[in-house]
């Protein structure tokens, strides 16, 4: 009724009726625009803003004089080893905790998925339950649950933090699943696997060589959301008197005799690694994507690496049109 009004007015202007509707959705998309970017300059505002308050901290003297000094620390490994002595160790550990936890939640859940997807699609709701379970338990009482076993690891193997993966890889359950889960989702496992079979290729072939390469965003988006967590995770590395880069830099900012402007700049720079970090995973998975879709322009599914050949599996889309 309102658009009807409006058309009327224009035409009695001498605006064509027709226009009339077009010139309402350009206006209303000019609002949204606008409103768009509103939006993206808060939320940039509430990101960028605690990091401009941390670098201006690390940077300015009582005085109001500008000094780098501290960021020079950065650079000499000697000088940081002595302001920071359990700082470098932990940043290590956690860059090593983040290898082998992404290496150990695929070599988990892939296969497993897999399998489950092709000889018992019935227990997948029941597997996604046990995947989702970390997402409810308290960090606290995962450690309560742990500490034993991690005594038993301390006995056995050794009491390294390096242990910790075995414990990420249970909080990075839930996200990682998710990621690989719409990645299976995407692609006909059954025929994928089949086709494969057929041809000659064993299970282990079939799932380095078809499985991986079709959903290899998905294992990047899992491998982006593990290392996220692996970065930032400090409650259960520090209730089971682990090390790690968080855990260092808190009892950093907590000792007295430690620079707080020392302090703040390694926690701009984790925060700022941090995203680059997971940038840099979204912009390899985005990438990829466009590559497998610039390969597959015929609509089916590459099999790869089955003797030797690259073949478009038909769809049954495809295959009915056939």
């Amino acid at each position: 009724m309102a658009e009807m009004t409006l058309a009327k007015e224009d035409t009695a202007v001498g605006v064509p009726a027709g226009k009339a509707p077009r010139k309402i959705r350009a206006a209303f998309r000019r609002k949204q625009a606008i409103s768009r970017w509103i939006i993206v300059l808060i939320v940039l505002g509430f990101f960028l803003l605690p990091l401009v308050g941390l670098l201006d901290f690390s940077t300015r003297k009582f005085n109001g004089t500008r000094t780098w000094s501290t960021w020079g620390t950065l650079f000499h490994a000697s000088e940081l080893r002595a302001a920071a002595p359990d700082l470098v160790d932990g940043f290590w550990i956690t860059l090593l905790l983040c290898l082998v936890t992404v290496v150990l939640t695929v070599l988990l859940l892939v296969p497993t998925m897999t399998w489950i997807r092709l000889r018992v699609p019935e227990a997948q709701k029941l597997v996604e339950f046990v995947c989702l379970l970390p997402l409810t338990i308290p960090a606290i009482v995962l450690v309560v649950g742990l500490a034993p076993v991690y005594r038993v690891i301390g006995k056995v193997l050794s009491t390294g933090s390096i242990w910790l993966c075995f414990a990420y890889v249970i909080l990075a359950l839930p996200y990682a699943y998710r990621a690989i889960d719409s990645g299976l989702s995407a692609i006909d496992v059954r025929t994928l696997s089949e086709a494969a079979r057929s041809l000659g290729c064993s299970w282990g072939k079939v799932m380095w060589k078809i499985v991986l390469p079709n959903i290899k965003a998905g294992v990047i988006g899992a491998s982006f959301l593990t290392v996220a967590l692996v970065l930032g995770e400090f409650t259960v590395a520090s209730l089971l008197l682990k090390n790690n880069f968080a855990v260092a830099l808190g009892a950093l900012g907590n000792s007295a005799g430690a620079d707080p402007k020392l302090t703040a700049v390694l926690s701009l720079v984790s925060l700022v690694l941090g995203f680059v970090l997971m940038f840099g995973f979204s912009f390899i998975g985005n990438r990829g994507n466009r590559r497998s879709r610039g390969k597959n322009g015929s609509g089916g599914v590459l099999a790869t690496g089955v003797r030797g050949d690259l073949r478009p599996v038909p769809t049954p889309s495809s295959a009915q049109a056939l």
